[in-house]
C-alpha cells in the first residue's frame, strides 16, 4: 500500500495529512473543529479530499478520542463529542470512497512512536500521553493490543486512589486526577496559595493569583527555578511514576514512552518520573528496568499513527 491519511480530531482543529510508508508527512490540512457530531464528520470528510487532491490516496485512518469498538468501525462512547455507537467508519467511507479505519487516538499516538519514534528497536512498548487527561496504549510482541472489545489500555481511568478526587469518567480516584496537566495545574495553584512566597516568578507570569496559573506559567517557572512550580512538576511525577511501576508489574515491557503536551518539558518532568518509576518498582533491586523515554514525534504522532494503522488494514 502507498500513501494514506491520517486524521486526528482534537478540542479545537481536525487535522490530515498524507503520510508515506517512511512515516513521513507530505501534506497537511486543517479545518476548525465544529460544535456538533454530524458536524465533525463533515469536517473530517471536508479535510480529507481537500489534503488528498494532488496524491493518490489508498486509504484512511481516524484518530478519535474515545471507546471503539473491535471492528475498527464504531465510536460506543465520545466523551468530547457527542458520538454514541457513531458507525463513523461507515459515514465517512460512504462520503469519501476509500477504506477506512477508525482507531482511539492515544492507540494512533502509540502506533506512530513505536513505528517511526521513540520505540524503535523494541517489540514490547507501554505509551502513556500526559496531556489534559492520561491516555495510553500497548505494543507487545510487535502488535497494537486493544482487547477483546477494542477499549484496552485506558490507563487514565485506573484508580490509583480509593474515593479519591471525582473524575469526569463519573469515578473517583482515577490515575490522570494525579498525572496529568490538570493535576499539575491543580498541584500549583493549592502550593501558590500556601507558599505565596516561594511562587513569586509563578505568580509573576499570570495574573498574580493562584487562580490565575495556567500550564504554560508553571512550565516557564520551573525552567527558572520557581520552587512552588518545580514542586508541582515533582508531584505529578511522582504518581506518573510509580503508575509505570504498576503496568511494569502487568505488562513487563522494555520501554515505557511518554508523550504528551506535559512531557515536552523533557527531564524537567522526566528525571523524577524516572526516579518515582525505580522507587516504586516491585523487585527493583533485582530485575531489570524498562527505559523511560520521551516521545519523539510530538503532537504528529496521532496522525502518523492512524496512517500507518490504515495502511496495515
Amino acid at each position: 500500500m502507498g500513501l494514506t491519511i491520517g486524521v486526528d480530531i482534537g478540542g479545537t482543529k481536525i487535522a490530515a495529512g498524507v503520510v508515506d510508508e517512511e512515516g513521513t508527512i507530505l501534506e497537511t490540512y486543517k479545518v476548525p473543529t465544529p460544535p456538533t457530531a454530524d458536524g465533525v464528520t463533515e469536517a473530517i470528510c471536508a479535510a480529507v479530499s481537500e489534503v488528498s487532491s494532488n496524491h493518490t490516496i489508498d486509504a484512511v485512518g481516524i484518530g478519535a478520542a474515545g471507546y471503539v469498538d473491535d471492528k475498527r468501525a464504531t465510536v460506543l462512547f465520545a466523551p468530547n463529542i457527542n458520538w454514541r455507537h457513531e458507525p463513523l467508519k461507515d459515514k465517512v467511507e460512504q462520503r469519501i470512497g476509500l477504506p477506512v479505519v477508525v482507531e482511539n487516538d492515544a492507540n494512533c499516538a502509540a502506533w506512530g512512536e513505536y513505528r517511526f519514534g521513540a520505540g524503535q528497536g523494541h517489540e514490547d512498548v507501554i505509551c502513556i500521553t500526559l496531556g489534559t487527561g492520561l491516555g495510553g496504549g500497548i505494543i507487545i510482541g510487535n502488535k497494537l493490543r486493544r482487547g477483546r472489545f477494542g477499549v484496552a489500555a485506558e490507563f487514565g481511568h485506573i484508580r490509583v486512589v480509593p474515593d479519591g478526587l471525582l473524575c469526569g469518567c463519573g469515578s473517583q480516584g482515577c490515575w490522570e486526577q494525579y498525572a496529568s496537566g490538570r493535576a499539575l495545574v491543580r498541584y500549583a495553584k493549592q502550593r501558590a496559595n500556601a507558599t505565596p512566597e516561594n511562587a513569586a516568578l509563578l505568580l509573576a507570569l499570570g495574573d498574580g493569583t493562584a487562580e490565575g496559573i495556567e500550564g504554560k506559567h508553571i512550565s516557564e517557572a520551573a525552567r527558572q527555578g520557581d520552587l512552588v512550580a518545580v514542586d508541582a512538576f515533582r508531584e505529578l511525577a511522582r504518581w506518573a511514576g510509580a503508575g509505570l511501576a504498576d503496568l511494569a508489574s502487568l505488562f513487563d515491557p522494555s520501554a515505557f514512552i511518554v508523550g504528551g503536551g506535559v512531557s515536552d518539558e523533557g527531564d524537567l518532568v522526566l528525571d523524577p518520573i524516572r526516579k518515582s518509576f525505580k522507587r516504586w518498582l516491585v523487585g527493583g533491586a533485582w530485575r531489570p528496568h524498562a527505559q523511560v523515554l520521551a516521545a519523539q514525534l510530538g503532537g504528529e504522532a496521532g496522525l502518523v499513527g492512524a496512517a500507518d494503522l490504515a495502511r496495515q488494514g
